[in-house]
């Protein structure tokens, strides 16, 4: 069953820059809608960044939300390849901390 009414969780895979347009993350979404506009944070190992999908596309399809199960590249705003690097996740903000140790 898709947890589409939980808050938005996607594990990063891949990171792609696209020059004149943003960073793209790919995954699947794990809980949760990816809609276009939203602000998101990214978490991980270094301190969390938030960042506005401008695009989310599946296969070469532009869609205007992506869905929990989805398979997806979400393309973000003002973000640099680095900063969102495979072994982080998007969520939305205040909502997800990385583990401490």
């Amino acid at each position: 069953m898709r947890e589409i009414d939980k808050p938005f969780l996607m594990p990063i895979e891949d990171v792609f820059s696209i020059k004149g347009r943003g960073t793209v993350g790919t995954g699947r979404i794990e809980r949760g809608r990816a809609k276009v506009g939203d602000t998101i944070e990214i978490v991980g190992l270094k301190p969390n960044k938030t960042s506005v999908i401008t695009g989310v596309e599946a296969f070469n399809k532009t869609m205007e939300e992506g869905q929990a199960g989805e398979n997806v590249g979400v393309l973000l705003r003002v973000l640099k390849r680095t900063t969102s690097s495979a072994a982080r996740s998007s969520a939305l903000p205040s909502r997800s901390r990385p583990h401490q140790v």
